[in-house]
């Protein structure tokens, strides 16, 4: 997970909407350990959950009509429900170094289980290779269901070869 972040239909978000409102750990308490494991941090060169949640809560979070818990635990339940690396797995797409997928194979793996078009976002590794960053659901505002997203990000463009690379 990266975050669940409110937007407005023309792809622009709010941010910040209380500068005041800080993490309260002990409101997420009963979320770290599944936290930990479905929305570390990545960042290195060490990683910081706590610091991460605390910037998604602040910057988007509180843009939101969810309390900290409840805007916790509502990503997390969206991550399960996605079930991304299955229903990729269930399209044979797998993560492996220099093995390359289709676009429109990632995507319709992605539509048939989810039920809805994701945005697929892209970076290029050192040696130019396209490879999957990241993947763009859309939720409806009362954040209980995905819907079509009314307009995808820009930028992150894929190639025509996408790779799906492992990650440890």
């Amino acid at each position: 997970i990266h975050g669940l972040w409110p937007n407005y239909e023309n792809g622009k978000w709010p941010q910040n909407c209380d500068k005041e409102s800080s993490l309260d750990e002990s409101e997420i308490s009963d979320l770290i350990s599944t936290m930990e494991k479905n929305w570390p941090s990545l960042a290195c060169p060490s990683s910081d959950g706590l610091r991460f949640w605390s910037h998604e809560w602040l910057k988007h979070g509180t843009c939101s009509a969810l309390d900290q818990h409840a805007y916790f635990q509502t990503a997390l339940n969206f991550k399960k429900k996605s079930n991304l690396l299955q229903n990729l797995e269930n399209a044979g797409i797998k993560p492996r170094n220099g093995e390359y997928y289709s676009m429109e194979s990632i995507k319709k793996a992605i539509e048939e289980g989810v039920g809805h078009t994701p945005f697929i976002e892209c970076n290029v590794d050192t040696e130019g290779n396209h490879q999957i960053y990241q993947v763009y659901l859309c939720v409806d505002s009362s954040a209980s269901d995905f819907i079509d997203c009314p307009v995808f990000p820009h930028g992150g463009k894929c190639g025509s070869k996408i790779e799906f690379p492992p990650f440890s």
